[in-house]
């Protein structure tokens, strides 16, 4: 049984606000060092997330995503930061955070 229909257009954008976590949560990463190279591995990351780098204050960095749940999001960052052979002994955090 069907509540309701959604054309193709709405469909995809209430997916992205609802199930993909791009419309309402950032993901936020805090690191003291390495930021510069943090905000440059994420913007040009192409995998399960894509992330777009939106600011940057004090030790957070702020990324919008797409493609994955906030969750996910947020392990794929810190995998990929701890990853690299510069950010291998970083100490950060990376967590999901509401608009």
């Amino acid at each position: 049984m069907k509540w309701f229909t959604l054309d193709k257009v709405s469909r995809s954008i209430w997916e992205g606000i609802y199930f993909k976590g791009g419309s309402t949560m950032y993901v936020e990463v805090s690191s003291a060092l390495m930021q510069d190279k943090i905000i440059d591995l994420l913007n040009n990351y192409e995998g399960e997330a894509s992330f777009t780098f939106v600011k940057k204050s004090g030790l957070n960095m702020l990324f919008d995503f797409e493609g994955t749940d906030g969750e996910t999001a947020a392990s794929v960052a810190k995998k990929e930061i701890k990853g690299q052979d510069w950010g291998a002994g970083l100490y950060l955090r990376a967590h999901t955070v509401n608009k």
